[in-house]
Formats: structure tokens, C-alpha cells, sequence
């Protein structure tokens, strides 16, 4: 089996990943996913592909990821991982489908408009 290179999006991160036969070794921008990713959660979300395929352990996973903050990495990462094995095996769309791993997450940060405090926030208004 030849490297499959995938690319999964969340909010403004981008992941970029090679996935090849192997021991189930994951790095994330050359670290181990475990030493990347620090909370349980985010952990779990990388693994969370492999074991609804129960493809554990079979794939070594090569990351290059940028921009945005943890949570969206993660996400992003869990994309491209649900693409690539939908490639490998079109059986694995039958069960990753339904957790809704292989859609995109359109949601973006609304940008802040002149005139109030945030995005939607409005300084505080005076009657009198």
C-alpha cells in the first residue's frame, strides 16, 4: 500500500496527513500525538476514526498541521483520518458516516462589526 494523503479542515486549521501501513504510530507536527494533544478528549477524538473502523494499530499517521487553536486541529485531523480510510476501505463510510465524521464543519468565527463590542455585543444602552 502506497502513503494516502488527506486534507481535513475545522474553523482556520488545516491538516495535512500521510497514512501508510504500520504499528499505529501517529506524530503530530513530528511529536508524538500523546505529547501534541494534552487533554483526554483530544485524544480520544484521533483515536476515534480507527476505532469505530477497528483499524487500530495497522496505520502509522504523519501530521502536518497549522493554524487555529487545539480544538479545530483535532477536528481537522479527525477529517482527513475519516477520508483516508473511507479511501482505503468504501466499507468504513458505513460506519463513519453516521457519527458524522465525514462532514465538514462549516461553522467560522463571525468577525467583529464597527460599532459594538464583539461580534454581536452591544455597549449598553442608556434610556436617559
Amino acid at each position: 500500500m502506497e502513503t494516502i494523503h488527506k486534507i481535513g479542515r475545522r474553523k482556520k486549521s488545516v491538516a495535512r496527513i500521510y497514512l501508510s501501513e504500520g504499528k499505529g504510530n501517529i506524530k503530530v507536527n513530528n511529536k508524538k500525538h500523546d505529547e501534541y494533544f494534552t487533554t483526554e478528549q483530544q485524544k480520544y477524538k484521533i483515536q476515534q476514526t480507527f476505532l469505530l473502523t477497528n483499524t487500530e494499530n495497522k496505520y502509522d499517521v504523519l501530521v502536518n498541521v497549522l493554524g487555529g487553536g487545539k480544538s479545530g486541529q483535532v477536528e481537522a485531523i479527525r477529517l482527513a483520518l475519516a477520508r483516508a480510510l473511507c479511501e482505503i476501505d468504501p466499507e468504513n463510510r458505513a460506519s463513519l458516516k453516521p457519527e458524522g465524521l465525514l462532514m465538514r464543519d462549516p461553522r467560522q468565527v463571525e468577525r467583529k462589526k464597527y460599532g459594538r463590542k464583539k461580534a454581536r455585543k452591544q455597549f449598553q444602552f442608556s434610556k436617559r
